[in-house]
């Protein structure tokens, strides 16, 4: 399936998705849509379904049932082009402990033919802070500097869809706000962007739409703007029964 397969203007379509495990259910009837170029932040206590619902849309997982559509692709039938179209930040970096910084980047890079890999490498380490890093070997970095690796290495093809799995976990105050200035950026540049967080505040911030789930549900979603900041706490312990 190529991209004139697609259906335009959706990046994400979600219609009756579940996930089991045994007879656990995680997932309880996932419907989503979100358009390209949107970038949505879901909240949601522990447990809520959140990791499992990124891994089925980063085609790692497979669903129980439902339809998922990414970019216009069925992720059924076409999850190699999808996988070669996302993005994805997860609790574990998927780095290569005894490569360099540099090395992995550039092993990723070449992975998916990324042209000019140099200056595209050299770009995203004066992004995120990493070029008094390169020579290191990723074993010898901080849990904090190789979450900055793995964000790099997530988006060194320049993704269509950008999928973060609580991306701010284990960086500092600094990691943090590059995050936010590189995700701005593809924001800007058209990406969608779907990111999972425990931060109420910076979630806000960020999204131009924002969820909230719930014990396996999605139980709440509204455009930004429509959401008062001050109340939204008020909000989120409603649905989910847990005060942030």
């Amino acid at each position: 399936m190529t991209r004139e397969a697609e259906v335009p203007g959706w990046g994400l379509e979600v219609k009756g998705l579940t996930k089991s495990f045994g007879h656990m259910m995680v997932l309880r009837g996932i419907n989503l849509r979100v358009p390209r170029g949107e970038f949505l932040t879901i909240f949601g206590p522990n447990a809520a379904g959140k990791t499992t619902l990124l891994k089925i849309l980063a085609t790692v997982s497979k669903p129980s049932s439902g339809e998922v559509r990414i970019l216009g692709l069925s992720l059924k039938e076409a999850s190699i082009e999808i996988r070669r179209r996302i993005g994805v930040v997860t609790h574990d970096t998927l780095l290569y402990d005894d490569l360099t910084v540099h090395e992995n980047l550039k092993f990723y890079g070449k992975m998916y033919d990324v042209p000019q890999l140099g200056e595209r490498i050299d770009q995203l380490a004066g992004e995120m802070g990493l070029e008094p890093y390169f020579r290191q070997r990723v074993r010898s970095l901080s849990h904090g500097m190789q979450k900055r690796v793995s964000i790099a290495r997530a988006v060194i093809h320049n993704p269509d869809l950008v999928l973060l799995d609580e991306p701010e976990a284990g960086l500092d105050q600094r990691a943090t706000e590059m995050l936010a200035e590189m995700l701005n950026g593809l924001r800007r540049e058209g990406r969608t962007i779907v990111m999972t967080t425990h931060n109420l505040e910076r979630g806000l911030k960020m999204g131009d739409c924002v969820a909230i789930l719930a014990r396996g549900k999605l139980v709440f979603k509204e455009a930004r703007l429509e959401v008062d900041a001050a109340s939204f706490q008020e909000t989120y312990l409603r649905y989910t029964g847990v005060p942030r």
